[in-house]
């Protein structure tokens, strides 16, 4: 059955909406999980205002330049929360709300969130991106129970936050594009539904690009309605592929290479948003193809070898090769019949490939959306440097058992950007 999420309210005094729906569920002890900011921000008065009601309430404030969901935020959450029955509040956007997921999950209580900033789309889906042993992995985890989002301070969060944001919902661009390719040559699991509400959801941000550029509350509440939607898509569906493409997983690659040579990161919609551009170009690169000539690059593509891609994965991954490895067995186990297969499904389904890569957007007109909303859209403005962008493209595809543009791209021997 799928999981559900008893309340999302989107408005003015969440707290206070918060407070009746404690009341009302007869929760009174509490383990609030934050950053410095986020807890000045809202977790503050949370806090206050569940204590003015008699509540037992322990507040996890972490400290640090950034937090990351990782090994070292993770015990900490872990070794500071109360030991019992209680239910946690997660105040903050991306990291401490995935932070918040996988710490109540794994000791078998609920959550509500508190977002601070419309900043990331994982606010109600049931996955938590968690970076072990360097690598990042999205492991099933909950959903909240409930969502109390005030609307005042979403508007007030820093301009980079809520372009990150709509960086992270113009994503879906390519992440349904490489949903759809996928379900037609990979059989991955695919819903027509699903799919059509989260394109639903992408126009409506774009259609308010300037008031969501502006601050506007009603730019805001459309971007973070976005957002949850969003989520809640990847919550009913079960998984994050209706909003994960090619275009994350460069950016998870970036990130963890940053990670682990910088100990240091950027927004991770930021990072979307500026690879979405890139991945844009792989799509128009495939919509230039005939079919005839896509024809003739499917009779040379010959099978990959797998020695050679588990050298390409240690190349790309150093000490982590093995654990990115063990997730990428399908594609590292084509044989020639195997292979032949794939390549049958790609020409039986041709037509289809042109429509789903005419549907992406140019490069340049993404660009233009994340200027638009003060976002980075170039590798400059986004802070990779020289050598940095390329690899994301390269290794990326390698994080996930989906078939996407990139390994189109390989197979039909079209360079990548």
């Amino acid at each position: 059955m799928t999981p559900t999420i008893e309340t999302i309210y989107i408005g003015s005094d969440a707290t206070g909406k918060l407070l009746d729906y404690v009341a009302a569920k007869g929760l009174t002890r509490f383990c609030i999980v934050a950053d410095t900011n986020t807890y000045q921000a809202l977790g503050e008065q949370a806090e206050a205002a569940l204590k003015s009601k008699g509540y037992d309430v322990k507040s996890v404030v972490l400290t640090g330049a950034e937090i990351h969901p990782d090994e070292h935020y993770l015990v900490k959450t872990f070794v500071e929360a109360p030991i019992g029955d209680l239910t946690f509040i997660a105040v903050g956007s991306g990291s401490i709300t995935d932070l918040t997921r996988f710490v109540s999950h794994r000791s078998g209580r609920d959550f509500i969130g508190m977002p601070t900033a419309p900043s990331v789309d994982g606010f109600t889906s049931i996955g938590a991106p968690i970076i072990l042993a360097g690598v990042k992995t999205t492991l099933t985890c909950q959903a909240p129970i409930a969502v109390f989002a005030d609307i005042d301070v979403m508007a007030n969060a820093p301009q980079r936050l809520i372009a990150a944001g709509f960086g992270d919902m113009i994503g879906k661009y390519t992440s349904l594009a490489d949903w759809k390719l996928g379900s037609l040559v990979w059989n991955e699991p695919y819903d027509a539904e699903i799919a059509r509400r989260t394109q639903a959801a992408v126009d409506s941000v774009v259609a308010h690009t300037e008031a969501i550029r502006n601050h506007t509350t009603e730019g805001v509440r459309i971007l973070l309605e976005a957002l949850i939607e969003s989520g809640i898509c990847m919550l009913e569906f079960g998984a994050s592929r209706p909003a994960s493409g090619a275009e994350h997983h460069a950016s998870h690659y970036w990130e963890m290479q940053r990670l682990k040579h910088h100990g240091s990161t950027m927004l991770h919609g930021a990072q979307v948003g500026y690879a979405l551009t890139l991945i844009a170009k792989q799509y128009a690169k495939i919509r230039q193809l005939s079919r005839a000539e896509a024809l003739n690059r499917l009779e040379g593509a010959v099978v990959p070898n797998r020695e050679e891609e588990l050298a390409h994965i240690r190349e790309g991954y150093g000490d982590m090769a093995d654990d990115v490895a063990k997730d990428h067995h399908a594609f590292l186990n084509l044989d020639e019949n195997s292979f032949d297969a794939l390549k049958q499904r790609i020409a039986e389904n041709w037509s289809e490939i042109e429509a789903l890569a005419a549907n992406v957007p140019e490069p340049e007109v993404i660009a233009g959306y994340l200027r638009q909303v003060g976002g980075p859209s170039t590798a400059a403005e986004l802070g990779l440097v020289e050598g940095e962008e390329a690899p994301g493209l390269e290794y990326g595809h390698y994080l996930r058992d989906r078939f996407g543009v990139i390994k189109l791209s390989r197979v039909l021997d079209v360079p990548i950007v």
